[in-house]
């Protein structure tokens, strides 16, 4: 009944089903990434990101002083 555990056991028979099963992983990883075209734009616009010199937004910043201002303002 346990034969196939022995069976695996062996080096010879679980180095190629290994191999098989990570391939395979591998094989999935690739497609998943390189499928569907909105994750493709998405991944596009994330290598421009270390070049964006931009400043935040005017409504980041009106954020930002109200939240300063709360602070003083409790203290």
């Amino acid at each position: 009944m346990l034969d196939w555990l022995l069976w695996f056991t062996h080096m010879e028979n679980s180095k190629p089903l290994a191999l098989v099963l990570f391939f395979g992983a591998f094989c999935g990883i690739v497609i998943y990434v390189f499928t569907g075209k909105k994750r493709a734009k998405r991944l596009e616009s994330y290598k421009y990101i270390p070049f964006d010199d931009e400043p935040p937004s005017d409504h980041l910043r009106s954020e930002q002083r109200s939240h300063s201002r709360k602070v003083i303002d409790n203290e």
